[in-house]
This record gives C-alpha cells, sequence and structure tokens, in this order.
C-alpha cells in the first residue's frame, strides 16, 4: 500500500479537506498547474516523468489518497488534477472529484485510469471530471488532454467517447447508475438481499432494478445478465 506522506512539492497533502482554499490562478501564459493522484507510487513517476518535458506544464504536487487530494487541491494552486479511480481502502477518485469540483474557482479533474466500463466511467463524469483518459494513452495524448482540460473543455479517450456516443443512440441497452451497481454487485456473487443491505434499498427494489435491466438486455437470468453487461462494457471486466 502506498505512502500518502510523500507530496513531491512543498505544501501539506493532508490538510484539512475542508478548510476555505485561496485559489491563485494561474497567470495568463502561465504555466499549467498539476497535482497527480495516484496510489501507485510507480504510476505518479511516470506521469511526471512524461508531464515535466511538456512546455507550459509544471506539476506541483503529488497524493497517494484521494483525501489528501481533496485537500492538496483546496490549497487554490492547482490547474488540473490527474485523478485515478482506485484507492484501495477509503474515498475513491469519483468521490474526491465530487468534493474538489463543488468548489468555487476549483481545478479541472482528469480522470486517469485504467477502467472504461460505464461503471466506472459515468460515476466519474456525473461527478464533475472534465475529462476522462486510460493510462496506456501515449504520451502525447495525455498531454493535450491536460490542455484540453485546462481550458475547460471535455477531453475523453477514444473508447470512452465510443461508449458514450453508443448509450445515446441505443437508449434501450443504456443502465442507469442504479442498475449499473446493482448488476455489479450480482457480478461480485451478491444475493439480492444482500445487494439491498449494501445499497440500502428494499428487496424489492432490488428485484425491480434486475428486472428493469433484464428487459433492456434482452435476457431472462441473472448470470446472462451479466455476461451481456460485461460484453458490452456496462460493468467491469
Amino acid at each position: 500500500m502506498a505512502d500518502n506522506t510523500d507530496p513531491a512539492v512543498p505544501g501539506d497533502a493532508n490538510a484539512n479537506a475542508d478548510a476555505p482554499g485561496d485559489p491563485t490562478p494561474s497567470p495568463p501564459g502561465g504555466p499549467i498547474r498539476l497535482l497527480l493522484a495516484d496510489d501507485h507510487p510507480v504510476v505518479r513517476a511516470g506521469l511526471r516523468a512524461v508531464l515535466e518535458t511538456e512546455p507550459g506544464i509544471v506539476v506541483m504536487a503529488e497524493a497517494a489518497t484521494a483525501e489528501a487530494a481533496v485537500a492538496r487541491a483546496a490549497e487554490g494552486d492547482i490547474d488540473v488534477v490527474l485523478m485515478d479511480l482506485q484507492f484501495g481502502a477509503g474515498m475513491g477518485g469519483a468521490e474526491a472529484t465530487a468534493r474538489i469540483t463543488a468548489r468555487t474557482g476549483a481545478p479541472r479533474v482528469l480522470i486517469v485510469t485504467t477502467y472504461d466500463s460505464d461503471a466506472d466511467t459515468l460515476p466519474a463524469i456525473e461527478a464533475g471530471a472534465t475529462g476522462y483518459l486510460l493510462k496506456d494513452a501515449h504520451p502525447e495524448e495525455l498531454a493535450a488532454a491536460v490542455r484540453t482540460a485546462a481550458a475547460g473543455r471535455t477531453a475523453l479517450a477514444p473508447t470512452v467517447a465510443d461508449r458514450l456516443m453508443n448509450r445515446l443512440r441505443s437508449p434501450a441497452v443504456a443502465l442507469t447508475r442504479r442498475e449499473t451497481e446493482v448488476l455489479t454487485l450480482v457480478a461480485q456473487g451478491l444475493s439480492n438481499q444482500a445487494i439491498a443491505r449494501r445499497l440500502h434499498l428494499t428487496e424489492g427494489t432490488v428485484k425491480s432494478h434486475l428486472a428493469r435491466t433484464y428487459t433492456k438486455l434482452g435476457v431472462d437470468s441473472r448470470t446472462a445478465a451479466v455476461a451481456t453487461a460485461t460484453d458490452l462494457g456496462l460493468i467491469r471486466r
């Protein structure tokens, strides 16, 4: 498990996340100031190595936990946060994104992750992420996404953009966020009763979500629903 006390530059990444920020916008023509948030030191080092060679981009700090990322982003000297989605125990990247973007004058958040299923992309985008990139992106694609996000425009990995377009074209196979959550837990082997407890729903509500999911996917069993949704990229493989 990564050490969450290794910010790369001066500044307390573990400060109180609720403390008011003091936004200090980058001056016109100034560098794009980044915060790298990922629980793997090797990943942070790789991102830093790629981005520090780019003109007009400077890595201000690193955070090894989502909580530390929220706190560091609130200090006001960050333009773009590169945010992973999975941090092990504790807060996830989508929740951290929502907390960061809820602040006035907040930095942009660019998700950089290995996951591209609807179960991952939709919560992150709904949380306020400006962009969503996969970790296998080429260095020039990463740098371009950072600049696009800093300018307030959307930057999406091609596979993510295709999936979102397909959802618009084929709404019948587009699951709601709750349906995706329920089916993801079905895929993990949980019973309806266990899913109800986990999501604080009634068992009847869980069954209703599954019934609608079956109809959308054109299946009649839990196993078929999981297999079809996985093939369509609606839930994580």
